[in-house]
């Protein structure tokens, strides 16, 4: 018998049968989310079909993260909506200020190991930091799942990455995740589940891995799934489920060493335009963000804070930074960040995407550049198709602010680190 990815696994599990890539199957999720960007549609959807209570609203999720608060009273009329949903039907509601989803559905473990969990976001992939299968839909197909508890797929075909070797102690998980995306680019793993092992995961967190997750929708991908090594499993979990068998059939393997990447960043207007920083080093920048599902979190925030301590950023320079939760927020106030930050001459946001999709709270003036953590920099995604957007790490971004201009910030953290 032909052996299975841990793709095909936790569908096989979801659907009752064994399943390889390219049968489709109707699975039963584990779980569904919306946004305020997606959730109004999603609920007209669901009720069109004759909805009064979602499959199970204790596992149905709706996020106010995306123009939060409310920038508009068209916005705030959409929120009211989706609170009043939440009330009559029982669902869990994040309200604004509370977070990103993707930040607060594992933060809080509400998506576990060999889950199948959908979310009208693309960057639901982000899941599969903790092994669970999980993938964008668009609000249609959302209220379908909220009606019915289960969704239909195509089984994907597995892009294998193994990352080989320990990363240097100045370069970032966003580091390695631009890497992979540059060398994959945009469509290099359409429709594959990209599953990602090998030694280089001792090194990760997982808010290092929600980084890498987060991004394989960046290369095309369906979802992603990095192997739980070197992190706990929750007590009942069959750990054999969450690894691939040895004679699992991929598309493609393809193998990082991690002893090579430097510093990285993403150049105007796509997120697969990878170039070593010492590439655009000396470019000048007016705006520099800290934020977003992908690099939002309390290792961003400390990560920027050791590069500003005891420092100011450049004149003419404004940087932002929306914590991806609260909880990370007063993780950093306790911690100092926040004092180290805002004394740097930060401003903060509320938690949430903050200026990511551009739909308010620091949309860039005309002919602004901009450094920025987020995952996405495609012409007009912060609001103004007229600005251009880089994407790096958290330091790279905090260097850049420190400067006004795009610099190596390896020196500023080997010094952080000694």
């Amino acid at each position: 018998m032909t052996g299975q990815t841990i793709a095909e696994k936790i569908l096989s599990a979801k659907a009752g049968r064994r399943v390889y890539a390219g049968e489709v199957v109707v699975a039963s999720v584990d779980g569904c989310m919306a946004s305020d960007t997606t959730a109004p549609l999603a609920i007209e959807a669901f009720e069109a079909m004759g909805g009064t209570l979602p499959f199970d609203p204790s596992r149905t999720f709706l996020a106010i993260d995306h123009a939060s608060p409310a920038p508009n009273e068209r916005i705030a009329a959409l929120h009211r909506g989706m609170r009043q949903f939440a009330e009559r039907t029982g669902c869990v509601l994040f309200d604004a200020g509370e977070g990103i989803a993707h930040q607060l559905l594992v933060e809080r473990g509400h998506v576990t190991p060999g889950q199948l969990f959908i979310g009208a976001d693309s960057h639901t992939c982000t899941y599969g930091a903790v092994t669970a299968f999980a993938t964008g839909v668009g609000s249609t197909d959302l209220g379908a799942v909220m009606f019915t508890g289960k969704i239909w797929l195509r089984a994907p075909q597995t892009l294998r990455v193994i990352l080989e070797g320990r990363l240097d102690p100045t370069v970032s998980a966003k580091d390695l995740t631009l890497a992979l995306v540059g060398q994959v680019g945009l469509a290099g793993a359409t429709y594959c589940a990209v599953q990602i092992e090998g030694e280089t995961l001792a090194d990760l967190t997982l808010s290092d891995r929600m980084t890498l997750a987060n991004m394989a929708v960046e290369m095309g991908a369906k979802t992603a799934l990095i192997v739980p090594d070197h992190l706990p499993v929750p007590e009942g979990i069959d750990t054999a489920s969450l690894y691939p068998d040895p004679g699992a059939v991929y598309a493609k393997t393809l193998r990082i060493d991690a002893r090579s990447v430097r510093q990285k960043v993403s150049l105007p207007h796509a997120p697969d335009r990878v170039v070593a920083i010492e590439e655009v080093v000396g470019t000048p920048i007016t705006y520099a963000f800290v934020g977003t599902c992908v690099n939002g979190r309390l290792a961003d925030l400390r990560e920027a804070a050791r590069i500003l301590r005891g420092r100011h950023i450049a004149p003419g320079v404004r940087l932002l930074i929306a914590p991806a939760s609260r909880e990370v927020f007063l993780h950093a106030l306790e911690n100092g960040a926040v004092r180290t930050l805002t004394e740097a001459g930060a401003t903060f946001l509320p938690a949430g995407c903050g200026p990511c999709v551009g739909t308010h709270l620091g949309v860039p003036g005309d002919d602004e550049t901009v450094v920025s953590t987020g995952n996405r920099n495609f012409r007009g995604r912060m609001g103004n198709p007229r600005a251009n957007v880089y994407l790096g790490s958290a330091a790279t971004v905090a260097a850049a602010a420190l400067e006004g201009r795009i610099v190596d910030p390896a020196p500023y953290l080997a010094e952080a680190l000694s």
